[in-house]
């Protein structure tokens, strides 16, 4: 880290999501392009009506219930996988993965990569702090205050029970040899609230941060220069 340099905080998990709106994958080390995270969120499950498939509707992306209870992985080839509720995987490149996409989903659906349009919903990256979980966790501490329910692609560890990321508004982070510029608050949606792996559905999650910060956790980021991000790596707010 370079004299001028504040070290805000550190790595403690990294996390990829294949496929739009399903479970992700947890790494020990991201590559980051101008694009964001190699892979992150580059396929999307597409329906009848050529909407992709979403936790929420929006212009672009519909609502589809049961995307969450599936889980998307790569495996050591670069290669994504899908896993049913069921424990069945597939390759995303087989059609019978889509069939078993759309058994869960209730409709017919294709499997697309990424196009002229970006996947994401704001911005290529997404940071969470563990300053900030543990400020909810604090005001709805029964309802399973879990990071997956926020889908972060960084969660950085940081000292206290505040909302310390909005401090970096406006700043560039250097991690590893990763710059990213912070550009906004992540204000978040019912894709908080809902059941995934062995969190339940929890509704007042989302009802009290509202109340509480306008329904905003985390911060969203774009990739300054390119490089690796990996576990344990410093966090350090750039002058």
């Amino acid at each position: 880290m370079g004299a001028m340099t504040c070290v805000v905080g550190r790595v403690a998990e990294l996390w990829h999501y294949p496929v739009k709106s399903m479970g992700g994958q947890q790494l020990t080390e991201l590559r980051c392009g101008s694009r964001g995270i190699d892979g992150d969120r580059w396929w999307a499950v597409r329906g009848a009506d050529g909407k992709l498939g979403s936790g929420k509707t929006s212009r672009r992306f519909r609502r589809m219930p049961g995307l969450l209870s599936m889980a998307a992985f790569t495996d050591d080839h670069g290669v994504a996988w899908i896993r049913s509720p069921g424990g069945e995987s597939g390759r995303i490149d087989d059609l019978m993965t889509a069939a078993l996409v759309g058994a869960v989903v209730g409709e017919d659906v294709t499997l697309v990569e990424e196009g002229e349009m970006s996947h994401f919903d704001d911005a290529p990256l997404h940071l969470v702090s563990s300053a900030s979980l543990r400020w909810l966790e604090a005001r709805r501490p029964a309802d399973q205050v879990d990071r997956r329910r926020f889908r972060p692609n960084l969660v950085v560890e940081c000292e206290g029970a505040d909302l310390v990321e909005e401090g970096w508004l406006g700043r560039q982070l250097q991690i590893g040899g990763v710059t990213l510029a912070i550009e906004g608050l992540t204000e978040r949606c019912v894709m908080t609230t809902l059941a995934q792996d062995d969190l339940g559905f929890a509704p007042a999650i989302l009802g009290d941060l509202h109340k509480a910060n306008e329904s905003r956790l985390g911060v969203y980021a774009s990739v300054v220069s390119e490089g690796t991000i990996r576990l344990e790596d410093d966090v350090a707010l750039c002058p």
